[in-house]
């Protein structure tokens, strides 16, 4: 499928391991910058690369559960963070968004694209996640739910 000289594609890139609330958010914000919302997901191997550790779900379940939501348009492996500008090509996106966590690391990206860098929810991360799940503490049943 060819893009359109009037269609606006964004694109953006995550491990998206442990699926949760923020990615979610994050996605969903990042769709309505644009007409179409292209996702790479990192590989395994480039996420040991950069992080010294596999991610809990391989990147074919990764890739699947953010292929699967409605705001997203297409996934690809990103095997290299070095290849930025060549994804940003390649799918002739007209945006890059990522989250405020990264801020100022891609403006060199700006002679590409518009570049966005978008809050991440409040109070949730996958590394805390995975850290509560290392230590559990006994926390009281939330406000409407049984114990």
């Amino acid at each position: 499928m060819t893009s359109s000289s009037l269609s606006r594609p964004v694109i953006t890139f995550g491990t998206f391991d442990l699926f949760h609330i923020g990615h979610l958010n994050i996605l969903r914000r990042a769709r309505l910058l644009g007409d179409r919302l292209v996702v790479g997901v990192s590989t395994d191997a480039l996420n040991h690369r950069k992080k010294g550790f596999h991610p809990v779900f391989a990147e074919e379940e990764r890739m699947s559960i953010v292929g699967s939501l409605r705001y997203v348009d297409e996934v690809f492996r990103e095997e290299s963070l070095e290849q930025k500008a060549d994804y940003i090509r390649r799918y002739n996106a007209r945006v890059l968004v990522m989250g405020d966590d990264w801020a100022g690391r891609f403006d060199q990206f700006r002679e590409l694209c518009e570049v966005v860098y978008l809050p991440r929810t409040d109070g949730i991360s996958t590394t805390d996640i995975k850290q509560g799940i290392a230590s559990p503490t006994i926390q009281p049943p939330r406000p409407g739910t049984s114990a």
